[in-house]
């Protein structure tokens, strides 16, 4: 159950390109409900996935090939210590090592906010990004694939509980880009096992589960899985589809929240931009499904978050083959500069939005 209200507030995804970690975390702070940034710019240990990794059996940290690799034999034989360990919350927890931006997150006063949010790799873009020797995706591994989603259901939880004592109203998202994968017929992973996997994942997890995918989407198969707070890049959806309408007012009829990727991240394109614009973009799917279902533009703002469409780093690594791909801003400054402007949208088009909507 989440226990705040969103009312048009403003949040951000995790990853952003910045090299600089006390003004990634100004800038996260700046937000109604700020984030610890994943900054894979400054550390290899930054990076979502390494994150996600640290203590799983069978898995190391390629530095040469900056990836991580998987060995079958390895995992086998750390299963029983791993097993011994799992009362231990240490087990779970993201260190120092892992990640000094998430202590430094820690480390600030942040119970004065509506609520803070942590983010973690979700267990099905892990389970296809990481490959074992045969270069062939963990997730379809039996064995592994059912620790994965019991290890990342323990390290979401206590990542739950520390951001938890620092404000009540914090929650955990999954980052779960390679969901998009489950549709493309071409893996042996499908849409209806990730389906069935998820409910009984989000079942088991603490808090508001919240859910987060910045690639294309199916709004309706998301919305599904069970989760109390989805985060999607709305833009790229270009227009409200009158059928995914129902689906959408079910799950706010239902206490969800919905946090609308809606300023785009490319230098280019938000360059034809402007809050009013966005804002205007933003209310015309509410309108399209407050006339298809009945429930009201207020309703849908009181239970909505603006936020960034997505991250913005030239070099992404693919969910399903691990390499590097040019993506979106070609440079690291411009990368910084185009994040920044996008967050300095975020207030006026949550402005206009509660102006419009009376909250």
């Amino acid at each position: 159950m989440v226990g705040f209200e969103a009312r048009c507030g403003t949040t951000a995804m995790g990853i952003m390109p910045h090299t600089d970690i006390e003004r990634a975390l100004a800038l996260a702070l700046s937000l109604d409900i700020p984030f610890w940034p994943q900054l894979p710019r400054v550390s290899i240990y930054e990076d979502m996935y390494v994150q996600a990794s640290e203590g799983f059996p069978g898995i190391a940290i390629d530095f040469d090939r900056q990836r991580l690799v998987f060995d079958t034999a390895r995992f086998e034989q750390e299963l029983d210590g791993y097993f011994a360990r799992m009362d231990d919350p240490a087990t779970f927890a993201l260190s120092p090592e892992y990640s000094a931006v998430f202590h430094s997150f820690l480390s600030k006063e942040l119970q004065g906010y509506r609520a803070i949010r942590g983010q973690l790799t979700g267990p099905v873009s892990f389970g296809f990004k990481v490959l074992d020797e045969s270069l062939k995706p963990i997730i379809y591994n039996d064995s592994a694939r059912t620790v994965l989603f019991d290890f990342m259901q323990k390290k979401a939880g206590i990542q739950y509980r520390q951001l938890r004592a620092k404000n009540v109203n914090a929650f955990v998202w999954l980052d779960e880009p390679g969901l998009g994968y489950v549709f493309s017929g071409l893996t042996g992973y499908n849409e209806q096992q990730a389906r069935d996997d998820y409910h009984s994942f989000v079942e088991g997890l603490e808090g508001p589960t919240g859910l987060h995918l910045c690639a294309e989407v199916n709004l309706p198969y998301l919305l599904e899985l069970g989760t109390d707070i989805l985060s999607f890049d709305a833009y790229q959806i270009g227009f409200m589809p009158g059928e995914y309408a129902d689906s959408v007012a079910g799950f706010i009829r239902k206490g969800g929240i919905i946090s609308w990727g809606i300023v785009p991240t490319e230098s280019a394109v938000l360059a034809g931009h402007t809050p009013d614009r966005l804002a205007a973009a933003l209310s015309g799917y509410w309108e399209v499904i407050s006339e298809t279902t009945g429930l009201s533009p207020e309703q849908i703002a009181m239970q909505s978050l603006v936020a960034p469409a997505r991250c913005c780093l030239s070099e992404t690594t693919s969910a399903d083959t691990g390499d590097r791909t040019t993506h979106e801003c070609p440079v690291s400054s411009a990368e910084e500069a185009v994040v920044e402007k996008a967050f300095a949208f975020l207030p006026e088009v949550s402005r206009i939005l509660r102006d419009q909507y009376g909250v």
